[in-house]
């Protein structure tokens, strides 16, 4: 079953002087279950083809359909329902409240729905289970590592099991420790739970966690590797060639 279908897309940014083609007439599909990581140069278009797929930015041309909805002609009213209910965020700054508690954030979007506080809390304290989280429940973000700020994000966006997970450099503003939990985490519910994963990264490491890689440089596909070794050290070294191919950026490594 596909849960997402590009077609053709395409984003052009003006201004009274310029115009900026960031998405060339992008195609590509994301089964469900799957874990797709976007990478490419910067300036390459990754940020800007996930807001359009998020319904944040409206493509200039194209088709997108998520779960076989086209979500380009949704109101804003209604890509807002569309997005509560079917698509989970997590983003490199977390976006945690903090005049929340850990526990208050991941609730968050419960509260926009009729669950009894029972409910509420028993789905709450099972994410904060599975992330290893419950001692830092009644903590708040600022009192936290940002490995656990970012646990807390990554439930909040699962709490109300979506269809697909969006994940913008998840692991940016981490150290090595913290991506490397944070990463085996986002493995586990693809692995366990499913969830269709796509992730928006520059980096390789963040990037070897992923199934597919799809590469893109000028607003368009440029190639697209698989791990079918199941091996992240391989798959690593794939990456990095690829990467290398299409010239990205040193600094980006």
């Amino acid at each position: 079953m596909l849960v997402l279908k590009v077609k053709k897309l395409k984003k052009t940014y003006k201004n009274n002087t310029n115009k900026t083609n960031a998405l060339n007439g992008i195609d590509f599909t994301v089964g469900q279950g799957e874990f797709v990581g976007i990478m490419g140069p910067s300036g390459s278009g990754k940020t800007t083809l996930l807001n359009v797929l998020s319904g944040i930015s409206k493509p200039t041309a194209g088709e997108i359909e998520i779960l076989g909805q086209s979500v380009k002609d949704m109101s804003k009213h209604e890509m807002t329902l569309f997005r509560r209910k079917h698509l989970g965020f997590v983003f490199q700054d977390f976006n945690l409240l903090d005049s929340l508690t850990l526990e208050e954030n991941i609730m968050l979007p419960l509260s926009l729905e009729s669950y009894e506080s029972e409910e509420r809390y028993k789905k709450v304290n099972k994410v904060m289970t599975m992330f290893n989280i419950v001692n830092v429940k009644h903590k708040y973000p600022y009192l936290v590592s940002g490995g656990q700020q970012q646990r807390a994000a990554i439930g909040r966006a699962i709490i109300n099991k979506p269809d697909i997970i969006f994940a913008d450099e998840p692991t940016g503003n981490l150290d090595w420790k913290s991506s490397n939990i944070v990463m085996n985490y986002f493995e586990r519910l693809n692995l366990e739970n499913k969830n269709t994963i796509l992730v928006v990264t520059h980096d390789p490491f963040t990037a070897s966690y992923c199934k597919r890689i799809i590469f893109i440089k000028d607003g368009l596909i440029h190639s697209e590797i698989t791990n079918n070794d199941n091996d992240k050290q391989i798959f690593f070294d794939k990456i990095l060639e690829n990467l290398n191919n299409i010239g990205d950026e040193k600094d980006d490594l």
